[in-house]
Order: structure tokens, then sequence, then C-alpha cells
């Protein structure tokens, strides 16, 4: 149901450390309606311009912390609630060119009421401007 917005169209971009373009970022958020525990997400799935990207180059970023997808199956005390936006940064020597490119994300997640575990899905095209 809220599917469509779980990428933001603001925040796509290269990230730069030390001079370095290392990856790039986008923001997103998470499609239940309740939110849930780090703990609770069992995956965060990214492919741009339909290559997948490996599940130990996505980072989830929030409140200036950084988790990777192993790292957050054992966090217990940080919430990703409805509505909120966290930054998704991908590991990736020299980021993206600038232009459009095709993003598409895919949340797996434990509700506990659930007899089994949904996974949600958006696409949308973005542009990582020059």
């Amino acid at each position: 149901m809220f599917d469509k917005y779980m990428i933001c169209e603001d925040g796509f971009e290269n990230v730069i450390e030390g001079g370095q373009v290392v990856g790039f970022a986008f923001l997103a958020r998470l499609p239940y309606y309740r939110g849930i525990g780090f703990s609770m997400i069992e995956d965060v799935a990214v492919t741009v311009d339909g290559e997948a990207v490996p599940r130990d180059a996505v980072r989830v970023t929030k409140n200036g912390r950084s988790w990777t997808l192993d790292e957050m199956e054992t966090e217990y005390t940080e919430r990703w609630n409805f509505g909120e936006k966290v930054r998704i940064v991908i590991v990736k020597e020299g980021g993206l060119a600038p232009g459009l490119h095709k993003l598409a994300l895919a949340e797996r997640i434990r509700v506990s009421y659930l007899p089994f575990v949904p996974t949600t899905r958006d696409g949308k095209e973005l542009e990582i401007v020059a």
C-alpha cells in the first residue's frame, strides 16, 4: 500500500569521503505503518540500472550512525518508524555517473503477527547531478 513511497525523490547523490567518491546514497522510508526495530529488517536489497548491489555493500544510516545489514540483525535499540527517512548508502568506488539512473528497492521485514515475511518493492528513475 505504501510501497510507492519507499524511495524518496530527494537525497540521491554520490558520497564523497576524503575527496574521493566512495559510493552513492538515497533516502528511503519503511512502508509498514507501525515501524519496526532494526533487528526485524531481514534485507534491504538495492538494484541500480538493472545491476543488483551486493548485500555487503549496503549501509543504513540514521541519526549519524551507520550499520551493515548484518549488524542490523543484532541492533535491538534502534527503530525505523513509519514515514521516517533513513539514508541508504551503497559502497561503490567511483559512485554513479551524472545523469538518470533506475533505482529499485526491496525491503524484507519480520512482522510478529504475519505467518510470512513480506517483501515490499519500489522503483524510481532518479538523477545524479554533476
